[in-house]
């Protein structure tokens, strides 16, 4: 039986979601401006897309939540020790190519990355952390443990596997620690074969730039499919929003913004156009969204949610390429210099909760003088049939991704 190597991703969003209203100078100014992308983005976009098409074909008018920045950061950290076509597997699978430049470059990239995401920031918690629990009764390259904690902030701890229900608790005393008691049990059954187990976090908690009013919540139908129809808590404000109309994917785009740099994205495809938005859906589309968008007056309907998701990743990833890393096929000797060692599972959780939690609401007084006409309202976006919702940070790093199709 070969030494076992399991490959833990976990991820956590809980945002208290509260809709931007302009209720400062400070807020009014940095709404007018354009979005400005960040140089910082390691990883393509077109892998999140990928991965996402993956998710929903195998689980069809399903809901899917997860991090394509958890698991390219885990991947690109695994990659630290994997050789010949093990490794190229995965940089190819990460989209680094020749236009991105070297394998280092990568590393270095999300290096800055992860020191930009850990720099504290009002109203946002982002916490981005890598473990690794090893066995003492294997050597472990030391080029590769330094490599993991510089490049990756990895922290170490050695791990009796040949005790699993000890290790077992190690490790999960270690997440619910980090996630603050929200994700527990992550790993099960480990058995004497584990010689490490990477944990992959991040912890992510926001709140809109203003809460949403909880007397304008009230339950309306949400159309999961043409048959079927639930009610749920739906959110209703008016505000200025970032939207664009995407004809050629007959979708309509709203950002909402978070404090700290974080935004929301929440794409609603046409009636039964869901499956031409999936099939379009790539980083060039992205940019398109982020560049296109122009401010404007809205009356927002976003229903409270609560999903998750979680996924075998060691079943997902050979779909996009990524496949000798499970099996004894793997070459992972920058790890350790024993032959016969793989990757035995790979698993991601995510979870995202949707409420009117947030900040306390601006109040101002602003006196505004215009001429008399009759009141026109603004545009409606309802989002009572299943969306794609985006959290990217800095208008470029996909943070999460999913698609709400039951809330």
């Amino acid at each position: 039986m070969p030494l076992c190597l399991l490959f833990c991703l976990m991820f956590l969003s809980l945002p208290g979601a509260t809709l931007h209203r302009h209720g400062s100078r400070e807020t009014k100014k940095r709404v007018k401006e354009a979005p400005v992308v960040s140089t910082v983005a390691p990883m393509s976009g077109d892998f999140a897309f990928d991965l996402y098409r993956v998710l929903a074909t195998a689980a069809p008018d399903q809901n899917i939540f997860f991090s394509p920045l958890s698991i390219s950061v885990s991947l690109a950290m695994l990659s630290l020790g994997a050789r010949s076509n093990t490794k190229a597997q995965i940089l190819e699978g990460l989209g680094l190519g020749p236009q991105m430049g070297s394998e280092q470059g990568l590393h270095n990239s999300f290096r800055q990355l992860l020191g930009e995401l850990a720099r504290p920031r009002k109203g946002l918690r982002l916490n981005l952390g890598n473990a690794l629990f090893i066995s003492p009764t294997v050597p472990v390259q030391d080029t590769f443990l330094s490599a993991a904690r510089t490049l990756y902030l990895a922290d170490t701890f050695p791990a009796h596997f040949g005790d699993p229900a000890g290790a077992q608790k190690q490790i999960n005393d270690y997440v619910a620690k980090q996630t603050e008691g929200k994700i527990v049990d992550l790993v099960k059954d480990l058995d004497s074969t584990e010689v490490m187990v990477m944990v992959n976090y991040i912890f992510f908690k926001a709140k809109w730039e203003t809460s949403f009013d909880h007397k304008n919540t009230h339950k309306q139908d949400f159309h999961v499919t043409s048959e079927t129809v639930v009610q749920v808590p739906m959110m209703k404000h008016k505000d200025l929003y970032y939207y664009f109309l995407d004809r050629s994917l007959s979708c309509r785009v709203v950002g909402v913004p978070y404090q700290g740099d974080a935004t929301a994205l929440l794409v609603l495809p046409s009636q039964g156009r869901m499956g031409r938005l999936e099939n379009g859906l790539n980083e060039k589309t992205l940019r398109t969204w982020l560049k296109m968008s122009t401010k404007r007056q809205l009356e927002l309907y976003l229903p409270k949610l609560s999903i998750e998701g979680s996924y075998q990743l060691e079943k997902v990833l050979p779909k996009l390429g990524i496949s000798d890393v499970f099996t004894s096929h793997a070459d992972l000797t920058g790890i350790t210099n024993h032959s016969n060692i793989q990757v035995s599972e790979m698993v991601h959780k995510a979870v995202v909760e949707v409420d009117e939690s947030g900040t306390k609401a601006a109040a101002a007084t602003e006196t505004v003088f215009m001429f008399r006409s009759a009141p026109v309202s603004p545009p409606r976006v309802i989002l009572n049939r299943p969306f794609i919702m985006l959290i990217v940070e800095n208008f470029t790093n996909i943070l999460f991704l999913g698609k709400v199709a039951h809330p």
